[in-house]
């Protein structure tokens, strides 16, 4: 099928000939076939790298040259920006919405396009934002994480609240990963596509003592080493090739790079570039080791690492400057870095209270299919570390030969419903019992199961809940949410963390940095840091000297809610840590820790600070003006002393510091200094950019924020 005969605006057609593109691959003909353009819904299961992209891509221009909106969800923040990047530019106006959970985002509606994370979406719900109303497609990326137990429920609830506001909406689901694709079809009244075909032919094989088994034939790869996932490494890269390796942890990742730049020895230029940039982004002895082994020709890639430092690897490998990367797995969650050869080196993975598990097959399959560059590759292989010689026929059974896990719904337990609950009562989606157990009829629990005397029961202790948290009453037969239960709803929260901060808060305490921050991170939604080994001395000194300034009790010694106390208190103290302008390095060695998580941290509380402000407004209004200026100054990784400076847009925890310890103490000051005082400091550039604001009124410059990074 040749994209000149389809109904595709001509501009994108010319985009597609110009990149070589000008036919379809069997899967995306098959979405034509079944109703691509014609607006039917669609479940797209097919390989990775045969072309659900450019399907959903095709599917968007035919709905804006018709006068419709488009909305891509995605489910990380990467991904988002990685689309981002792809999509704009093309012809369609493009709008990108991955946080701040309290704000309707008006301004999004006036794109033709909007990208965003499914927390995102569900949170603009909330916020009751128009332009939700006037979705004409849905494209669901990475669809199988309706089976995640964290965002599988906000997900599903996502599609089902679309689905309801919007019933003539398209919705075009994709993913690799999908066991039961048909039963996903009927709950979606879609037609499923799936399809095993790949651009590049994927062999899948298990190596054992120097040869790899596929599914059909052998092949024997060089002994260079006694080590054999090195081996397999410099056979790929003897013949031209990259390659990828998964292992189960970050020490592992970056123990097995190191490996591989030993025996490459030093690289040429364009290494030296990447590794001379990186050198320049960091202090911190992590990301020194990963510039030395990127001037050899290899990587490792993980959370740890900042987001600036895993996008230079990221672009290093696609321009083949980066020959090897050892990662994670989060690798695999949706970034297109395709490699000659996958190599799943750990295949057993820890589980608390199970010990080494294997992973499951979908991972493995999310791993596989990134074996194979197209137009690179005459081939990808994905292999497998057999540890003896039984692995060998039960790796293949578990992994080459079985198709991914069925997608199973996640959301039928209290705490998973409640919130959702909550914001369909809290924006007037329904406000009555029978509309409440209808809508919940409507989602892929009720699909799957047909359990209505769960999801009942499930519905009533939810309601329970929020009526004895006054977060909903009842009028008749009518529930209304409280002013209390709307901002909940609103700031994105779960009512138990809700619960948390203001029955805290209730009990009329004074202000504690360190008291705040330790609520904070005792709440369901914050993401907290793993205790170690090393942390108990630490922990015990501040529960002695600092007791007194926690806004919570402490537990005793042996009660099961130590251990999760603990974990709360240890990221406390590292938020802290930042909120005193305490260097990097440091943090990171206090803490045992990566830049990447101090950033991951950050993020995360800002909302739930956030909220924490919002909510102390409503009972402890003599806090809220203390607790809005800290939560600024986490934001920011700054002292009080630099909030004036750190109001100005530009002016990052770097540039204020610098700016105050010339005696630049606020916006007034500066203002007197004038120019040219000033352009020494921070450069003309940036001290145009002030003095526009300045020049504008100092007055009023109290509400504005900048982003995490600030100028650095």
């Amino acid at each position: 099928m040749r994209i000149a005969d389809l109904p595709i605006p001509p501009p994108l057609a010319d985009r597609y000939r110009q990149q070589g593109i000008l036919e379809l691959y069997p899967p995306q003909e098959i979405c034509v076939e079944k109703g691509l353009f014609e607006w039917n819904n669609l479940i797209v299961s097919i390989t990775t790298a045969s072309g659900k992209t450019l399907i959903a891509e095709m599917a968007m221009h035919h709905h804006c040259a018709r006068g419709g909106k488009c909305l891509y969800v995605v489910p990380l923040k990467a991904l988002a920006s990685e689309k981002y990047e792809e999509f704009s530019g093309k012809g369609l106006s493009v709008g990108i919405a991955t946080g701040d959970y309290d704000r309707r985002d008006e301004y999004l509606g006036r794109n033709q396009l909007v990208i965003a994370t499914s927390e995102k979406v569900d949170s603009l719900l909330r916020n009751i934002s128009p332009w939700l109303g006037d979705i004409t497609l849905l494209v669901i990326d990475e669809v199988h994480l309706l089976d995640s137990s964290d965002r599988g429920p906000t997900l599903e609830m996502v599609i089902t609240k679309l689905r309801y506001q919007n019933p003539r909406m398209q919705i075009i689901a994709l993913s690799a990963t999908i066991g039961n694709p048909q039963e996903l079809a009927g709950w979606l009244e879609a037609e499923p596509v799936t399809s095993t075909w790949r651009p590049v032919e994927l062999r899948q094989g298990v190596f054992y003592r120097g040869k790899i088994v596929f599914l059909s034939g052998e092949r024997s790869v060089p002994s260079v080493s006694k080590f054999d996932d090195l081996n397999l490494v410099m056979d790929t890269l003897g013949e031209g090739g990259q390659c990828l390796v998964f292992v189960s942890s970050r020490r592992n990742a970056e123990a097995f790079a190191h490996k591989v730049a030993g025996f490459l020895g030093s690289g040429d230029g364009r290494r030296s570039a990447i590794s001379d940039e990186l050198c320049s982004l960091s202090e911190i002895e992590m990301e020194k080791e990963l510039a030395a082994c990127i001037r050899c020709g290899t990587a490792y890639h993980h959370a740890g690492l900042r987001r600036e430092v895993r996008s230079l690897v990221e672009k290093g490998f696609r321009k083949g400057d980066i020959r090897c990367i050892a990662s994670t797995p989060t690798l695999a969650a949706g970034l297109n870095l395709p490699a000659r050869r996958v190599l799943i080196r750990d295949y057993l993975r820890y589980e608390a209270g199970e010990g080494m598990v294997p992973i499951p097959v979908r991972e493995y399959h999310q791993m596989a299919g990134r074996a194979g560059r197209p137009r690179l590759d005459p081939y990808g292989e994905a292999v497998l570390i057999a540890k003896g010689e039984g692995d060998v026929e039960r790796l293949a059974d578990w992994y080459l030969n079985a198709p991914p896990e069925d997608i199973r719904s996640r959301c039928a337990t209290t705490w998973a419903l409640c919130t959702h609950i909550l914001s369909l009562i809290s924006t007037g989606f329904t406000t009555d019992y029978t509309g409440l157990s209808d809508f919940l009829k409507r989602t892929l629990y009720s699909h799957q199961k047909g359990d209505e005397a769960l999801l009942e029961n499930v519905l009533l202790q939810s309601m329970e809940y929020l009526r004895i948290s006054e977060m909903v009453f009842e009028v008749g037969d009518r529930y209304r949410s409280t002013e209390y239960g709307t901002l909940v709803s609103r700031l994105y929260l779960d009512p138990r963390s809700a619960e948390l901060i203001a029955t805290t808060m209730r009990k009329n305490i004074s202000f504690s940095e360190l008291g705040f921050l330790q609520l904070i991170c005792r709440t369901p939604d914050m993401p907290c840091l793993h205790l170690k080994k090393g942390d108990q001395h630490l922990l015990d000194r501040v529960l002695r000297e600092h007791g007194d300034a926690l806004w919570l009790e402490i537990p005793f010694y042996g009660d099961e809610e130590m251990e999760g106390f603990l974990s709360g208190l240890k990221t406390a103290l590292l938020l802290l840590d930042w909120a005193n302008e305490t260097g990097e390095a440091i943090i990171c060695e206090r803490y045992g820790v990566g830049p990447g998580d101090i950033y991951t941290m950050v993020e995360s509380v800002q909302w739930l600070l956030h909220a924490g402000t919002r909510i102390s407004g409503m009972f402890a209004p003599h806090l809220a003006t203390m607790l809005g200026d800290f939560e600024l100054r986490v934001k920011n990784g700054i002292k009080e002393e630099l909030l004036p400076l750190i109001r100005l847009r530009g002016i990052g925890r770097v540039r204020a510091r610098r700016l105050y310890n010339h005696g630049i103490t606020n916006p007034a000051v500066m203002k007197a200094a004038g120019r040219a005082q000033i352009v020494p400091i921070l450069g003309a550039g940036i001290t145009d950019q002030i003095f526009a604001q300045l020049e504008g009124g100092v007055e009023g410059l109290e509400d504005t924020q900048v982003s995490l990074e600030g100028d650095q």
